[in-house]
């Protein structure tokens, strides 16, 4: 189930694997392209406002590191003009880029997703509508483009303990102070495999 906090004017949400994974299916059957967005947010932990930045020009095969990484023009926590960084890409996500590339014949530079910000929150908005309708579970309707960010960054500085500094550079934050948002608390499964053998 969708874990929320409520405690604040603003509402945060963090949604599990599986529950990007619906949201990702939902988002896809009304076009390929929103379930790209929603893999670049939740997947790749870009801000909404990143996510029609990247095209395969972009995205590059690390040989030292064995990864996907792309880059993107962000924002840029310390203030002024926008940030580029190399974000990182699990492979699942590139395989699925390459192959949308492909079937919409894209060239290097076009983007894979050719909408505004508001075209994005908006196909958040309305999967996470539909979702909630066919499980009867309001929490959905509370979830916004940046849970999916939230959920990214607090899956692998949470569950999956990433060293701090690894997710400063892909995620685009300047300063620790800046991550602690994210620091949400962590899962019963986290709890129990922190405590496993007491």
């Amino acid at each position: 189930m969708v874990r929320i906090d409520d405690s604040n004017t603003v509402v945060k949400c963090w949604l599990s694997p599986e529950e990007i994974d619906r949201l990702e299916e939902t988002a896809g059957s009304e076009g390929w392209e929103r379930e790209i967005a929603m893999q670049l947010m939740g997947r790749c932990g870009l801000r909404v406002s990143e996510v029609s930045y990247p095209s395969t020009e972009e995205l590059r095969w690390s040989k030292n590191g064995e990864i996907w990484l792309f880059e993107v023009q962000g924002k840029n926590t310390k203030g002024g003009g926008q940030k580029t960084r190399d974000a990182w890409m699990p492979e699942s996500v590139a395989d699925d880029i390459h192959k949308y590339s492909r079937e919409r014949s894209l060239s290097e530079s076009d983007r894979w997703v050719d909408a505004s910000t508001p075209s994005v929150r908006r196909w958040v908005k309305e999967a996470t509508q539909i979702i909630a309708d066919e499980t009867g579970n309001n929490r959905w309707t509370s979830v916004s483009s940046h849970d999916l960010r939230r959920s990214w960054a607090t899956y692998y500085l949470v569950e999956r303990q990433v060293d701090i500094r690894t997710m400063m550079a892909i995620g685009g934050w300047s300063d620790y102070s800046a991550t602690e948002p994210y620091l949400a608390e962590p899962t019963e499964r986290r709890i129990g495999e922190a405590m496993a053998g007491e």
